[in-house]
């Protein structure tokens, strides 16, 4: 994973830091005047990288339990990515949204702002993930496309209660604002102290059907769903549009792109969300490494409908 040659110069982050300190309002300008697009492609389709790990203390890649402490070397992987030709744009929390509009990374690109990161991970109220990043008044105010919750639900745990109203409120108010949100759900439980997903295609299809009845409206709900066995049942479980979840950094990289590119085929899937995987890849080639995501998404896609099921 490591890397030997920088993608921005040093003189960038001297100047982030100034501008930090001496002339804050320019974050305010630098939205104000990001050159905004689409939310889809012409086909479609939305490849986002993610990086809101670090806001929930969860800075492992892999075994390496620090990997993306290094604010400087995060934002320089971030800004190599978006400017990959097919990466659609970031996911994050409002520091490191703020530093890549500072540095210019977000013209053209979507921006989505995450915003329950107070579930920290390992602490004894995780479940109960509390919304402590954006909220959809400050995504308006900041001019972002999209909003992005997390939603582990756990059946044994009474913080999933304000976690699921919290979710709700958020979808509430997404959809008065016209501003899309993706949940990203989960049924979930402690396992010897600590808090796990649950990664079957049931398990998935339940998780769907909760987040979705959240909030007074479904107009603007999207979901964020990760790749299991039999995933042609997950997509049949909801209308809404769906994008796939990277997950934590694989062993087997080559196993995890043909699994991306089967689920991509399937109706209802509009792209990938992906952090980690493709930030910090086992060989260090950012560049590579989107890039193999990026022609997954974007490329001509015909799914096959064969053993979809038909509604007369």
């Amino acid at each position: 994973m490591s890397r030997t040659e920088r993608f921005l110069a040093t003189a960038r982050f001297d100047e982030l830091r100034d501008i930090r300190a001496h002339e804050p309002h320019r974050i305010a300008e630098a939205h104000a005047a990001r050159r905004r697009r689409p939310l889809l492609s012409d086909a479609g389709r939305l490849f986002i990288v993610a990086a809101d790990h670090p806001a929930r203390g969860a800075l492992g890649v892999g075994d390496e339990g620090l990997a993306m402490a290094d604010r400087y070397d995060l934002l320089d992987r971030l800004a190599l990515a978006l400017s990959r030709p097919g990466v659609d744009g970031v996911l994050g929390t409002p520091d490191i949204i703020d530093d890549l509009a500072l540095l210019g990374a977000l013209d053209g690109k979507v921006v989505v702002g995450s915003m329950n990161r107070g579930g920290l991970r390992g602490a004894t109220f995780e479940y109960d993930d509390r919304f402590t990043a954006y909220d959809i008044p400050s995504i308006v105010r900041d001019g972002l496309d999209f909003a992005k919750t997390l939603l582990r639900v756990n059946l044994a745990d009474p913080g999933t209660a304000d976690t699921l109203q919290s979710n709700a409120r958020a979808v509430s108010e997404a959809a008065e604002a016209r501003i899309p949100i993706m949940l990203e759900p989960f049924m979930s439980r402690w396992v010897d102290g600590v808090a796990t997903n649950v990664l079957d295609a049931d398990s998935v299809i339940t998780s769907v059907a909760i987040a979705a009845g959240l909030g007074d409206s479904s107009a603007y709900t999207w979901m964020k769903l990760p790749v299991v066995d039999d995933m042609e049942r997950v997509m049949a479980a909801t209308t809404l549009p769906t994008l796939l979840l990277g997950g934590d950094r694989a062993t087997d990289p080559d196993a995890t792109y043909a699994a991306w590119e089967r689920a991509l085929l399937l109706p209802g899937v509009r792209g990938l969300v992906v952090g980690r995987t493709l930030i910090y890849p086992p060989d260090g080639d950012v560049a590579a490494a989107v890039d193999t995501a990026a022609d997954l998404v974007h490329a001509p896609h015909q799914p096959d409908r064969s053993e979809s099921r038909e509604y007369a």
